[in-house]
This record gives structure tokens, sequence and C-alpha cells, in this order.
């Protein structure tokens, strides 16, 4: 088993949280750190990490609000933690890893990681580019697959549009038969890529989760009603609030609702991240027999496997495109995620690591 001499690094810089924000999170509320790289054990590996993803979901976790969530809330001193991409430097001799492969885990945010085996997945090497095995895809996969069950045909709305999960979302309905796309987004300028290069037919720039406006409530209704005249089949939602009360207004006979996210009160700038109130009509869930369910990845264990394997098949083809906005080095991490929370960009949000050490 590797030894402490056998470190090659012993230090790595590291993302920590400085202080509970104040409503939404700001780059003041965190740190860049060096710390030092402890010698992995018996059944651990050492990884530099290469990329690790910047996900709106941290917002929840920072606020102290995460309860009754798959990973722990974070508290001020913590370390950053999230998917990650990284290149395994020590392994344990015998051991199914070794020194070269490509692996992701949950201890983004550092350099360098020193991970269990058993949280270490190797890097499909069928995908064209390693970053795209951090995907958010696999949930919009998933919902669309497990709980919504897409069939030809269908009318398909989808929530957050613009986002990691939403830019992946509106193409693999498409792929999966679905014969029209209906995004939302809350900036207009984001309307004409989402169209002629991610799957969407038509996307709506009313009723943002970020404004509060009765006339811009309204103002939705009236789009969806314009882009999907015979209603919904199927929902995939990732901001929940207005949108989410106006999908059920919109929904046909039979249809099947997936909530994947919840923006519009994670992202909320009062609050913390918590919780996302919708009013909906009860009424018509049940006259039109509206199936409503939450995913969670560790429910559909299978998921992630068959999403990867079927991503590789479509990025090789050209049959999906994965818009990536990346950032260099590990101090732009902060401001990442401020430009996230700012909904600045399309597609997935990546930090890249030069070697260091």
């Amino acid at each position: 088993m590797p030894s402490t001499a056998s470190v090659p690094v012993r230090t790595s810089r590291e993302v920590r949280l400085s202080s509970l924000p104040a409503g939404l999170p700001k780059p003041s509320d965190f740190t860049v750190v060096e710390a030092p790289v402890p010698a992995p054990g018996p059944d651990e590996v050492l990884v530099r990490n290469r990329q690790f993803l910047v996900f709106g979901g941290l917002r929840t976790l920072l606020g102290g609000a995460a309860k009754d969530t798959p990973v722990p809330g974070l508290n001020p001193g913590d370390t950053l933690f999230g998917p990650a991409v990284g290149e395994v430097v020590l392994a344990p001799e015998g051991g199914p890893l070794r020194p070269g492969d490509l692996v992701t885990h949950y201890l983004g945010w550092r350099e360098y990681a020193v991970v269990p085996a058993s949280g270490c997945v190797p890097v499909d090497p069928a995908l064209p580019d390693p970053v795209a095995a951090l995907s958010s895809g696999s949930a919009a996969y998933g919902a669309l697959t497990r709980l919504a069950a897409v069939r030809e045909g269908d009318v398909v709305l989808v929530t957050g549009a613009a986002g990691g999960v939403g830019s992946l979302a509106g193409q693999v309905a498409r792929l999966l038969g679905a014969a029209r796309v209906i995004g939302t987004t809350g900036s207009a300028w984001k309307t004409e890529r989402l169209v002629d290069e991610l799957g969407y037919d038509a996307v709506l720039t009313a009723g943002s989760w970020r404004s509060a406006s009765a006339d811009d409530r309204t103002g939705l209704r009236a789009q969806l009603a314009a882009a999907a005249p015979d209603g919904i089949d199927v929902l995939l939602d990732n901001v929940g609030g207005a949108q989410l009360t106006a999908a059920v207004d919109a929904a046909r006979q039979g249809a099947r609702f997936a909530l994947v996210g919840s923006l519009s009160g994670q992202l909320a700038a009062d609050g913390a991240g918590g919780a996302a109130p919708a009013v909906v009509d009860a009424f018509r869930l049940i006259v039109k027999g509206v199936s409503v369910r939450g995913y969670l990845g560790v429910d559909h264990p299978g998921v992630e496997a068959e999403w990867t394997g079927r991503l590789a098949e479509w990025l090789r083809s050209g049959a999906i495109r994965l818009p990536v906005v990346r950032y260099t080095g590990i101090d732009r991490a902060p401001h990442a995620l401020q430009e996230l929370i700012e909904g600045q960009h399309i597609g997935m949000l990546v930090v890249e690591l030069p070697e260091h050490g």
C-alpha cells in the first residue's frame, strides 16, 4: 500500500466556506486555502483533480437548509465538494485502480483528493471528452425514461431549459421520440441557441422564477397556451414555483410530471434554498389523472451507466451537443458559482485545474 513517503505532493489548494451566506452566496463567502495532502490508506486512492462541476444545489448545502438531502450541509471551515474528474496518482496494490486511470468521484473543489477506492468510477473511454462524465444529463435521462416515460408524439415541457440538466433534456426528449419540445428560460438572449442547437421547438421567457410579478405569471400561461394549444404530455421540471403552476394548468389527460430541481426556491434571494413552494390546481391533477414524481438518482442505480453509454454514442454520432462553460484555475471557482446563480451561461459550468505541486 502507499506510504507517506510515496506521496508526490505535500499540499493542495481547496475552496472552503468561510462564512454562511447572507442570502445568495458571494465570492467573499469562500476562501482558497493551501492544505496538506494526507497519505491514502489501504482502501483509498490519491487523485489529482482535472475538472470539477459547479452546480446550483450547493446553495442549499451552504444555506443551512440541507435537511433530508442525500448529502450533508456545509459549515464555515468545510471544504466544498461535488462531482470531479481526476487522474489516479497512488492506488493500493492489487486493487482495481492504477496510477494514470481517469475516474469520477465527489471530492471536487480541491486540486488533490484522497478518495475511498469504492467511491471512484472509471471514466468511460468511449466519451469523446472526459468532462462529459460530469454532465448532469443522467437526471434528465433518468426522469424522462423512468418517471415520465416519453412516448412517440409526446409534447414535452422542460423548465429551466438553459441549465446543466435542461440544456440536455430537450435533446434527450427529442431522441426519445417527442414530437414537440418546449423550454423555459428567464433570459431572452438564450432562446435562439436553445432552438437552433439544443433541441427546442419553442422557448418561453415569461414567468421567470426570478420575478414575482403577477403579470409575468399571466404571461407565462399565455405563452404556454400558444406554444402547446392542446396541452402537454410530459413535464421535466427544474424550477417549481409559478412554472409548475402553469404546467399543471396545461396538463393533458394522463400527463406525467417529473420534478428534478427547484430553482425557484434554491436560488431565491430570500430564504436558505431549502424550500420551493408552488400553488397547483389539485382538482386538475385528479380529473386529468396527472402523475407527479420527484427524481432522485440514488433511487435508480442503473441509470448512470446506461446514460453514459448512450451519451457517448450520441456525442460521437453528433446526435447531441454538450454545452460546457470552462473556467481555468481553482481561484475562479467562487466566481463561477456566482455566475451560475445569476444565470449568465448556457449548459454545465466546469472548473479546470492545471497541474500543481
